[in-house]
């Protein structure tokens, strides 16, 4: 029987800092405890703020804690076929749209519109600006060279379902919520799963990757727990292993803010240059020096 797989997948677009180190010591913890294997992966589809010199540095800043995974490293840049076959599958299934608005076209179809909703992001909902486009309109904005983004038609897809989405939350959220919560992906509205960029999205991406490798428990920070009502509807639509999920306190500043890579907040190499030890870190951060 293969043992439990736990993951840690970081994006390489800056350097590690005390956040993300508490979430990697906090899935070590939890493999240990299940006699699992710590599964590595790197999430690399975004290509304009992605470096492989940050992917170096995840590596060597995970060694230092003294982390170690299971080989290979799974990196995100070597599968987007899988995800654009599941994009393709959603398509087929009539639940995407393009839509060929750019950010302030959105932005300014929203002037004036008071007390719009917004998702739990705080980012308002899409307005519907290219929603139901006939095919003539659609060839007329193609003919422009405006590249579309690919946005999943929430109403049709909430459709498609039997009953109910649920996820079964082990650890806690936002606001303590633990056990058998609903989830909640109309939240979102109709969010882009096929940027217009890189062609894909980090929620069709995650959702491929954990079936994939197999992970049972997701283990992440509070601020991804409202993700999860689009991640289990994608795993329903897509017909894919339902996971459990484990979401663990955030790491703030002195006045309570979560640490960034936007931020430039002080990252494990900056702590390291200045003396500090691995052990020194994963005492402060509540773990066993080794």
């Amino acid at each position: 029987m293969r043992r439990p797989r736990f993951r840690f997948a970081p994006s390489p677009n800056g350097e590690l800092h005390l956040g993300h180190a508490f979430s990697a010591l906090f899935t070590q913890a939890r493999a240990r405890q299940s006699d699992g294997d710590f599964i590595l992966r790197i999430e690399d589809i975004d290509f304009i703020r992605c470096r492989a010199a940050y992917a170096d540095a995840i590596l060597e800043d995970l060694r230092w804690l003294g982390i170690e995974w299971l080989e290979p490293v799974r990196r995100q840049s070597d599968h987007l076929g899988l995800y654009r076959d599941a994009l393709a599958r959603l398509d087929r299934m009539g639940l995407l749209y393009p839509c060929y608005a750019s950010r302030q076209q959105v932005r300014d179809a929203l002037v004036g519109r008071k007390n719009w909703p917004v998702d739990p992001d705080g980012a308002p909902l899409y307005p519907g600006l290219h929603k139901g486009l006939s095919r003539e309109e659609r060839a007329e904005l193609e003919r422009t060279g405006m590249p579309a983004a690919w946005r999943l038609d929430m109403d049709r897809a909430l459709a498609r379902l039997d009953q109910p989405l649920t996820f079964r939350e082990q650890g806690s959220g936002p606001q303590g919520q633990g056990g058998l919560v609903p989830a909640h992906p109309e939240r979102w509205g109709d969010l882009v799963l096929g940027r217009r960029d890189i062609g894909v999205s980090y929620h069709i991406a995650v959702v491929i990757d954990d079936a994939e490798q197999g992970i049972e428990e997701i283990t992440r920070g509070q601020d991804l727990f409202h993700a999860t009502g689009v991640h289990r509807l994608l795993q329903a639509l897509l017909e894919l292993p339902e996971p459990t999920y484990r979401h663990h306190r955030l790491i703030g500043d002195e006045m309570g803010r979560k640490l960034s890579k936007s931020a430039h907040d002080r990252s494990l190499r900056s702590l390291r240059e200045e003396g500090l030890t691995a052990a020194e870190v994963r005492v402060t951060l509540g773990f066993q020096p080794s």
